[in-house]
Protein backbone atom coordinates (compact mmCIF):
# COMPACT_ATOMS: atom_id res chain seq x y z
CA UNK A 1 0.00 0.00 0.00
CA UNK A 2 1.30 3.56 -0.56
CA UNK A 3 0.63 6.48 1.86
CA UNK A 4 -0.30 9.86 0.90
CA UNK A 5 0.80 12.87 2.59
CA UNK A 6 -1.97 14.45 3.76
CA UNK A 7 -1.28 18.32 3.62
CA UNK A 8 -2.86 20.43 6.25
CA UNK A 9 -5.61 22.87 5.59
CA UNK A 10 -4.61 26.50 5.45
CA UNK A 11 -6.54 28.37 8.48
CA UNK A 12 -9.53 30.57 7.25
CA UNK A 13 -11.78 33.23 8.23
CA UNK A 14 -14.56 31.61 10.53
CA UNK A 15 -16.46 34.26 12.44
CA UNK A 16 -15.91 37.42 10.11
CA UNK A 17 -18.64 36.43 7.57
CA UNK A 18 -21.17 35.19 9.91
CA UNK A 19 -24.47 36.97 9.60
CA UNK A 20 -26.32 37.69 12.85
CA UNK A 21 -29.82 39.61 13.32
CA UNK A 22 -30.18 42.71 15.84
CA UNK A 23 -31.04 41.15 19.15
CA UNK A 24 -33.04 43.51 22.18
CA UNK A 25 -29.14 43.90 23.38
CA UNK A 26 -28.68 45.35 20.46
CA UNK A 27 -31.21 47.70 20.13
CA UNK A 28 -30.64 48.77 23.80
CA UNK A 29 -27.20 49.55 23.17
CA UNK A 30 -28.09 51.75 20.26
CA UNK A 31 -30.94 53.48 22.13
CA UNK A 32 -28.10 54.34 24.68
CA UNK A 33 -26.28 55.94 22.35
CA UNK A 34 -29.37 58.01 21.01
CA UNK A 35 -29.35 59.31 25.15
CA UNK A 36 -25.83 60.38 25.16
CA UNK A 37 -26.14 62.23 21.69
CA UNK A 38 -29.14 64.46 23.76
CA UNK A 39 -26.80 64.74 26.36
CA UNK A 40 -23.92 65.36 24.69
CA UNK A 41 -25.60 67.61 22.67
CA UNK A 42 -27.34 69.61 25.65
CA UNK A 43 -23.71 70.36 27.14
CA UNK A 44 -22.56 71.80 23.65
CA UNK A 45 -25.23 74.20 23.09
CA UNK A 46 -24.76 75.09 27.49
CA UNK A 47 -20.92 75.49 26.38
CA UNK A 48 -22.22 77.71 23.79
CA UNK A 49 -24.73 79.45 25.55
CA UNK A 50 -22.34 80.77 28.53
CA UNK A 51 -20.88 83.78 26.42
CA UNK A 52 -17.35 82.72 27.34
CA UNK A 53 -15.17 82.77 24.94
CA UNK A 54 -12.58 79.65 25.56
CA UNK A 55 -16.08 78.12 26.65
CA UNK A 56 -17.83 79.01 23.36
CA UNK A 57 -15.22 77.72 20.96
CA UNK A 58 -15.21 74.10 23.42
CA UNK A 59 -18.91 74.12 23.03
CA UNK A 60 -18.75 74.42 18.90
CA UNK A 61 -15.90 71.63 18.90
CA UNK A 62 -18.44 69.27 20.82
CA UNK A 63 -21.30 70.26 18.64
CA UNK A 64 -19.35 69.94 15.83
CA UNK A 65 -17.96 66.40 17.02
CA UNK A 66 -21.10 65.36 17.55
CA UNK A 67 -22.94 66.09 14.38
CA UNK A 68 -20.59 64.01 12.76
CA UNK A 69 -20.76 61.10 14.94
CA UNK A 70 -24.74 61.46 14.40
CA UNK A 71 -24.09 61.04 10.60
CA UNK A 72 -22.40 57.64 12.14
CA UNK A 73 -25.09 56.45 14.14
CA UNK A 74 -27.18 57.22 10.84
CA UNK A 75 -25.03 54.77 9.22
CA UNK A 76 -26.31 52.24 11.15
CA UNK A 77 -29.56 53.29 10.76
CA UNK A 78 -28.96 52.65 6.73
CA UNK A 79 -28.26 48.88 7.52
CA UNK A 80 -31.20 48.19 9.54
CA UNK A 81 -29.47 46.94 12.78
CA UNK A 82 -30.09 48.92 14.86
CA UNK A 83 -34.09 48.41 16.05
CA UNK A 84 -35.66 45.29 16.26
CA UNK A 85 -38.17 45.91 14.03
CA UNK A 86 -37.33 48.13 10.28
CA UNK A 87 -39.87 51.12 10.98
CA UNK A 88 -38.01 53.09 13.58
CA UNK A 89 -34.48 53.33 11.02
CA UNK A 90 -35.81 55.67 9.11
CA UNK A 91 -37.34 58.21 10.66
CA UNK A 92 -34.09 58.16 13.65
CA UNK A 93 -31.88 58.27 10.25
CA UNK A 94 -33.52 61.14 9.29
CA UNK A 95 -33.03 63.11 12.21
CA UNK A 96 -29.48 61.69 12.60
CA UNK A 97 -28.65 63.49 9.22
CA UNK A 98 -30.33 66.74 9.62
CA UNK A 99 -27.40 68.78 10.95
CA UNK A 100 -25.17 67.94 8.10
CA UNK A 101 -27.64 68.00 5.70
CA UNK A 102 -27.76 64.19 4.78
CA UNK A 103 -30.79 62.43 3.50
CA UNK A 104 -31.32 59.36 4.78
CA UNK A 105 -32.72 57.37 1.73
CA UNK A 106 -30.79 58.65 -0.78
CA UNK A 107 -27.39 57.75 1.46
CA UNK A 108 -28.97 54.80 1.73
CA UNK A 109 -29.45 53.65 -1.78
CA UNK A 110 -25.80 55.08 -2.60
CA UNK A 111 -24.42 53.14 -0.02
CA UNK A 112 -25.98 49.75 -0.16
CA UNK A 113 -24.50 50.21 -3.71
CA UNK A 114 -21.30 51.14 -2.89
CA UNK A 115 -21.69 47.66 -1.13
CA UNK A 116 -22.59 46.04 -3.39
CA UNK A 117 -20.47 47.05 -5.79
CA UNK A 118 -16.66 47.63 -3.76
CA UNK A 119 -14.06 46.80 -5.58
CA UNK A 120 -15.78 47.21 -9.31
CA UNK A 121 -15.62 50.02 -11.64
CA UNK A 122 -19.44 50.40 -10.57
CA UNK A 123 -17.98 51.44 -7.15
CA UNK A 124 -19.39 54.97 -5.99
CA UNK A 125 -19.95 56.05 -1.96
CA UNK A 126 -22.47 58.65 -0.89
CA UNK A 127 -19.63 61.20 -0.25
CA UNK A 128 -17.74 62.98 -3.27
CA UNK A 129 -14.48 62.19 -2.03
CA UNK A 130 -12.64 59.25 -4.77
CA UNK A 131 -10.08 57.23 -2.62
CA UNK A 132 -8.61 55.77 -5.99
CA UNK A 133 -7.39 59.22 -7.07
CA UNK A 134 -3.39 60.65 -6.34
CA UNK A 135 -3.05 61.03 -3.16
CA UNK A 136 -1.71 64.48 -2.48
CA UNK A 137 -2.41 67.44 0.11
CA UNK A 138 -4.59 69.25 -2.18
CA UNK A 139 -7.08 66.40 -2.68
CA UNK A 140 -6.51 65.79 1.01
CA UNK A 141 -7.65 69.61 1.65
CA UNK A 142 -10.04 69.46 -0.91
CA UNK A 143 -11.69 66.43 1.00
CA UNK A 144 -11.22 68.13 4.75
CA UNK A 145 -13.82 70.68 3.28
CA UNK A 146 -16.11 70.02 0.82
CA UNK A 147 -18.49 72.80 0.78
CA UNK A 148 -19.68 71.74 -2.29
CA UNK A 149 -21.52 69.32 -1.48
CA UNK A 150 -23.61 71.53 0.51
CA UNK A 151 -24.00 73.01 -3.44
CA UNK A 152 -24.95 69.31 -4.30
CA UNK A 153 -27.49 69.67 -1.62
CA UNK A 154 -28.87 72.79 -2.58
CA UNK A 155 -29.43 71.52 -6.02
CA UNK A 156 -31.19 68.05 -4.82
CA UNK A 157 -33.74 70.32 -2.61
CA UNK A 158 -34.49 72.15 -5.33
CA UNK A 159 -34.94 69.69 -7.85
CA UNK A 160 -37.13 67.81 -4.75
CA UNK A 161 -39.47 70.71 -4.56
CA UNK A 162 -40.00 70.73 -8.07
CA UNK A 163 -40.49 67.02 -8.41
CA UNK A 164 -37.82 66.64 -10.76
CA UNK A 165 -35.60 65.00 -8.76
CA UNK A 166 -34.23 61.67 -10.39
CA UNK A 167 -31.52 58.89 -8.84
CA UNK A 168 -29.21 59.48 -11.50
CA UNK A 169 -26.73 56.05 -10.83
CA UNK A 170 -29.17 53.30 -11.38
CA UNK A 171 -33.23 52.30 -11.22
CA UNK A 172 -35.57 53.06 -7.80
CA UNK A 173 -39.07 52.38 -6.85
CA UNK A 174 -40.93 55.42 -6.73
CA UNK A 175 -41.64 54.73 -3.19
CA UNK A 176 -37.72 55.09 -2.85
CA UNK A 177 -38.10 58.37 -5.09
CA UNK A 178 -41.12 59.81 -2.68
CA UNK A 179 -39.09 59.19 0.12
CA UNK A 180 -35.48 61.00 -0.87
CA UNK A 181 -38.19 63.96 -1.94
CA UNK A 182 -39.68 64.61 1.32
CA UNK A 183 -36.17 64.42 3.24
CA UNK A 184 -34.90 67.09 0.70
CA UNK A 185 -37.48 69.06 1.15
CA UNK A 186 -37.57 68.61 4.83
CA UNK A 187 -33.98 69.76 4.53
CA UNK A 188 -35.68 73.31 3.76
CA UNK A 189 -37.72 73.81 6.48
CA UNK A 190 -34.78 72.98 8.68
CA UNK A 191 -32.85 76.05 6.83
CA UNK A 192 -36.01 78.14 6.87
CA UNK A 193 -36.38 77.29 10.46
CA UNK A 194 -32.81 78.38 11.05
CA UNK A 195 -33.46 81.76 8.65
CA UNK A 196 -36.39 82.45 10.99
CA UNK A 197 -34.41 82.12 14.36
CA UNK A 198 -31.76 84.61 12.65
CA UNK A 199 -34.78 87.08 11.59
CA UNK A 200 -36.03 86.97 15.19
CA UNK A 201 -32.33 88.13 16.87
CA UNK A 202 -30.97 84.80 17.07
CA UNK A 203 -28.36 85.31 14.58
CA UNK A 204 -25.46 84.47 17.07
CA UNK A 205 -27.29 81.48 18.58
CA UNK A 206 -27.68 79.82 15.20
CA UNK A 207 -24.64 80.44 13.74
CA UNK A 208 -22.63 79.20 17.17
CA UNK A 209 -24.95 76.30 17.58
CA UNK A 210 -25.04 74.93 14.10
CA UNK A 211 -23.71 76.88 11.53
CA UNK A 212 -19.93 76.78 12.57
CA UNK A 213 -19.95 73.21 14.08
CA UNK A 214 -20.91 72.08 10.76
CA UNK A 215 -18.58 74.13 8.62
CA UNK A 216 -15.40 74.25 10.92
CA UNK A 217 -15.88 70.78 12.39
CA UNK A 218 -18.14 68.40 11.51
CA UNK A 219 -16.91 68.75 7.66
CA UNK A 220 -13.49 67.91 7.88
CA UNK A 221 -14.00 65.62 10.99
CA UNK A 222 -15.84 63.31 8.85
CA UNK A 223 -13.65 63.50 6.55
CA UNK A 224 -11.35 62.04 8.79
CA UNK A 225 -13.42 59.18 9.72
CA UNK A 226 -13.96 58.33 6.38
CA UNK A 227 -11.06 58.52 4.78
CA UNK A 228 -9.01 55.50 6.17
CA UNK A 229 -11.87 52.94 4.97
CA UNK A 230 -10.78 51.84 1.40
CA UNK A 231 -7.47 54.15 0.64
CA UNK A 232 -4.69 52.40 -0.72
CA UNK A 233 -5.97 49.30 -0.65
CA UNK A 234 -6.13 47.06 -3.11
CA UNK A 235 -8.98 48.61 -5.64
CA UNK A 236 -9.18 45.77 -8.17
CA UNK A 237 -10.49 42.79 -6.30
CA UNK A 238 -14.00 42.27 -4.31
CA UNK A 239 -12.32 40.74 -1.53
CA UNK A 240 -12.96 42.05 1.75
CA UNK A 241 -9.94 41.11 3.32
CA UNK A 242 -8.40 43.29 0.87
CA UNK A 243 -9.76 46.37 -0.58
CA UNK A 244 -10.92 47.42 3.09
CA UNK A 245 -8.93 48.59 6.30
CA UNK A 246 -9.78 48.26 9.85
CA UNK A 247 -8.03 50.07 12.66
CA UNK A 248 -7.92 48.42 16.36
CA UNK A 249 -8.71 52.10 17.52
CA UNK A 250 -9.58 53.61 21.21
CA UNK A 251 -12.77 52.81 23.11
CA UNK A 252 -12.59 56.40 22.43
CA UNK A 253 -12.78 56.43 18.49
CA UNK A 254 -14.20 52.79 18.54
CA UNK A 255 -17.72 55.08 20.20
CA UNK A 256 -17.03 58.19 18.36
CA UNK A 257 -16.80 56.60 14.66
CA UNK A 258 -19.74 53.98 16.21
CA UNK A 259 -17.43 51.06 15.22
CA UNK A 260 -16.29 52.36 11.82
CA UNK A 261 -12.68 51.59 12.55
CA UNK A 262 -13.91 48.20 12.12
CA UNK A 263 -14.46 48.49 8.32
CA UNK A 264 -13.62 45.18 7.20
CA UNK A 265 -16.03 43.13 9.52
CA UNK A 266 -18.65 45.92 8.53
CA UNK A 267 -18.15 44.91 4.47
CA UNK A 268 -17.78 41.24 5.75
CA UNK A 269 -21.67 41.04 7.44
CA UNK A 270 -22.78 44.13 6.90
CA UNK A 271 -26.29 43.50 8.85
CA UNK A 272 -24.22 42.75 11.78
CA UNK A 273 -24.81 45.66 14.52
CA UNK A 274 -22.13 47.78 15.16
CA UNK A 275 -21.32 47.16 18.61
CA UNK A 276 -20.79 43.16 18.15
CA UNK A 277 -18.13 43.90 15.05
CA UNK A 278 -15.55 44.14 17.77
CA UNK A 279 -15.58 40.16 19.04
CA UNK A 280 -14.41 39.17 15.08
CA UNK A 281 -11.36 42.20 14.84
CA UNK A 282 -9.29 39.39 16.59
CA UNK A 283 -9.82 37.13 13.16
CA UNK A 284 -9.44 40.40 10.84
CA UNK A 285 -6.10 40.96 12.44
CA UNK A 286 -5.20 37.74 11.70
CA UNK A 287 -6.44 37.47 7.36
CA UNK A 288 -6.91 41.13 6.41
CA UNK A 289 -4.35 43.12 4.15
CA UNK A 290 -4.93 46.36 5.69
CA UNK A 291 -5.03 46.28 9.66
CA UNK A 292 -3.60 49.54 11.61
CA UNK A 293 -3.41 50.13 15.14
CA UNK A 294 -4.68 53.10 15.63
CA UNK A 295 -6.23 56.26 13.32
CA UNK A 296 -2.77 58.70 14.05
CA UNK A 297 -0.42 55.99 12.52
CA UNK A 298 -2.83 56.13 9.55
CA UNK A 299 -2.98 59.59 9.70
CA UNK A 300 0.97 59.86 9.88
CA UNK A 301 1.12 57.43 7.13
CA UNK A 302 -1.42 59.16 4.91
CA UNK A 303 0.31 62.64 5.13
CA UNK A 304 4.06 61.41 4.60
CA UNK A 305 2.84 59.73 1.28
CA UNK A 306 0.88 62.74 0.38
CA UNK A 307 3.60 64.96 1.09
CA UNK A 308 6.11 62.44 -1.02
CA UNK A 309 4.09 62.55 -3.21
CA UNK A 310 3.62 66.83 -3.75
CA UNK A 311 7.73 66.50 -3.80
CA UNK A 312 7.67 64.42 -6.52
CA UNK A 313 5.67 65.97 -8.73
CA UNK A 314 7.40 68.42 -11.41
CA UNK A 315 7.13 71.87 -11.00
CA UNK A 316 5.62 74.64 -13.54
CA UNK A 317 9.49 75.20 -14.78
CA UNK A 318 10.68 71.26 -14.87
CA UNK A 319 11.96 70.01 -18.27
CA UNK A 320 9.61 67.59 -19.72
Amino acid sequence: MTSETVRPTAPVPRLVFQRSRTSARDQTAFLGKLVLVLVLGAAGAALVLTGDALMTTAGVVVLGGLYAHMVELQHQCLHHSAFLRTGPHRPVGVLLGLPMFVAHSHYRIRHLQHHRYLGTERDSEFFGFDTRQPLTPTALLAGLFDYRRFLTVAVDVQRSWRGKWRYEDGQISPRMSRACMAEYRLMTLTALGGTAACVAGWTEQVLLLWVLPVLLVSTPVHFLIELPEHIKCDDDTTDVLRNTRSISGSRFSRWFTNGNNLHVEHHAAMTVPINRLTERHAEVRQFARYVEHSYWTFYRRVIREATHAARRRPGPDSAE
